[in-house]
């Protein structure tokens, strides 16, 4: 079964590999993969979904469809459907099935997106392959500096090891303060809190060093503060007792 089959190149695969059984899904030929059910179940499933809003398939189709994973949307949302498509590819494989999941990252405005890490992982992964990209839009401009164009796609393949238990693993995404990590440096830790603070007193930096867990390690941590602070390669006395990065 295919996911996501376009033109056909996925059908055309299966006619010259003597395949007569293949199934081909897509919003092009009426089916909705967010809404309608997999036709049958399969031993193998290839899905190659658009990557988020990059190619505007509503235009290439000629009609619009809120269903289009290729819509303008916010990439949460994009990923939330795309998850909702991958659990019910997951859900049609019988035992020992596989899902092979063909899709690239995306730069868009200045940041880099890993749809592969950002979305669900429904059952094992028993491999990643690395594939060349080619006649890509970043391949044709010209960029200066230290740019790196993206020219590559993953493929994934995923199994179904069992038919209850479903194996799920997801990237959770959360913040942090310096204050929170307890295997940063002394100087790391300091710099940062002066970095920001601009001209600070000892006292101060005491105050902002008490509450971080590097200081709830060690009884001695005031010590240390100051130990660190007369590294002149990083620090710069002000005046008795007041630095700042030098």
């Amino acid at each position: 079964m295919e996911v996501f089959s376009g033109g056909g190149t996925g059908k055309d695969v299966a006619t010259d590999l003597g395949l007569t059984d293949s199934v081909h899904l897509d919003l092009l030929t009426g089916w909705d993969a967010l809404k309608d059910d997999t036709p049958v179940q399969s031993d193998f499933v290839f899905s190659h979904p658009p990557y988020w809003d990059i190619i505007d398939y509503a235009t290439q189709r000629g009609a619009y469809d809120p269903d289009d994973l290729s819509n303008a949307m916010p990439y949460a949302d994009f990923i939330k459907e795309l998850d909702i498509i991958n659990e019910k590819i997951y859900d049609s494989l019988v035992k020992g099935g596989r899902h092979a999941f063909l899709v690239g990252d995306v730069r868009k405005k200045g940041h880099y997106y890993s749809i592969i890490k950002d979305m669900t992982w429904y059952g094992d992964l028993e491999c990643h392959l690395i594939k060349e990209q080619f006649n890509t839009v970043s391949g044709r401009k010209s960029y200066g500096g230290t740019f790196v164009p993206i020219a590559h796609e993953h493929l994934l393949v995923f199994k179904k090891g069992e038919i209850w238990q479903v194996n799920i693993k997801y990237t959770k995404d959360f913040t942090r303060t310096m204050a929170d990590m307890p295997h940063a440096t002394w100087r790391d830790l300091i710099y940062s809190i002066v970095r920001g603070r601009g001209v600070t007193k000892l006292a101060d930096l005491y105050d902002a060093l008490a509450k971080t867990a590097k200081a709830q390690g060690n009884p001695n941590w005031q010590a240390k503060a100051r130990q660190v602070v007369q590294d002149e390669r990083y620090f710069e006395r002000v005046t008795r007792g007041v630095y700042q990065v030098a």
